[in-house]
């Protein structure tokens, strides 16, 4: 989800170590300053690993100090703080609103339309394998920017038509590309994998100013249901189960602990014999208690 070697190599005597650390982008004895606008160390980097372990159960591992400091150095501008220290120290005694901005920077939010197609050719068949007009209850748990989301909702009105029970709610912990996502606004080169008829059946082209870009048509966004959660809490906001849950590309941030414990709240919200799609580098085969594998990457409440 979530790498700069700037230092001087040539002292490396009885350093040698410490020359391998900071080509890391490390700190292993001190702050690694060089070409850098804010002093990092290992302890700050420390610090950043617990505090979003925490609040979002991302396991960040070692090879992200360059990406950490990057991310994070924009909001120690917006809020600031000429430090690291100062920083993780004042927002470990606050608790207001850059808690969301710090996970929010710490998030990767990678997508596309119809990323993994046999995803939504099973999705599809799924669909059909129901009588008409039964209501489906679908919940997309990382929704990113809304390309995923709406990717759902078109293979849906594709396989249903446009008039039948069908609802998602798209959720996603980062309250900045969730509020994307509810605009449904993107840029046209982004939808060059779409087919043109789907082009001209879902979206608008934007005129004027807007040229380049293109629109999510309003039927679209009538039947998703955007809202924040994080997964790694326990206050999920669901009263009735779900038929259907994609959960793609987000246990791979977890630790196998994290991991077990999401899959064991998704199988209590998700009915018997309902559907769970995973991204392609999941898998949960030790969790044969809870999901029977059904296809590539896909899973089945038991």
């Amino acid at each position: 989800m979530l790498r700069n070697p700037n230092t001087d190599l040539t002292a490396r005597t009885d350093r040698g170590n410490a020359g391998r650390a900071a080509i890391a982008g490390a700190a292993p004895n001190g702050p690694l300053t060089q070409g850098r606008e804010f002093v990092w160390t290992d302890a700050d980097f420390s610090r950043v690993q617990a505090l979003i372990y925490q609040r979002a159960g991302i396991n960040l591992h070692e090879g992200k100090h360059a990406m950490v400091y990057s991310r994070l150095s924009r909001r120690l501008r917006e809020t600031g703080h000429t430090s690291f220290h100062d920083y993780l120290g004042w927002l470990e005694t606050h608790d207001g609103t850059e808690w969301q901005e710090f996970v929010n920077a710490l998030t990767t939010n990678l997508t596309a339309f119809f990323r993994e197609q046999h995803h939504f050719e099973i999705f599809a068949s799924h669909l059909r394998s129901r009588p008409a007009g039964t209501p489906w209850r679908v919940w997309c748990n990382a929704a990113s920017t809304g390309e995923e989301p709406y990717s759902i909702v078109m293979t849906a009105f594709e396989t249903l038509g446009a008039n039948a029970p069908f609802r998602l709610t798209a959720s996603d912990i980062d309250s900045r590309v969730l509020a994307t996502a509810a605009q449904g606004v993107y840029r046209i080169d982004s939808l060059k994998g779409l087919t043109p008829e789907r082009m001209q059946r879902f979206f608008l082209r934007g005129k004027g100013g807007n040229a380049g870009l293109v629109r999510a048509k309003p039927e679209l966004g009538k039947a998703i249901d955007f809202i924040s959660v994080n997964l790694i809490r326990d206050d999920w906001p669901f009263r009735e189960p779900f038929d259907v849950v994609f959960c793609r590309n987000v246990m791979i941030y977890f630790d196998a602990p994290t991991q077990r414990k999401v899959l064991e709240r998704i199988h209590r919200v998700l009915k018997p014999g309902g559907m769970l799609f995973v991204g392609h580098a999941e898998n949960f085969s030790e969790s044969r208690d809870l999901f029977t594998l059904r296809g590539k990457t896909v899973y089945e409440r038991r």
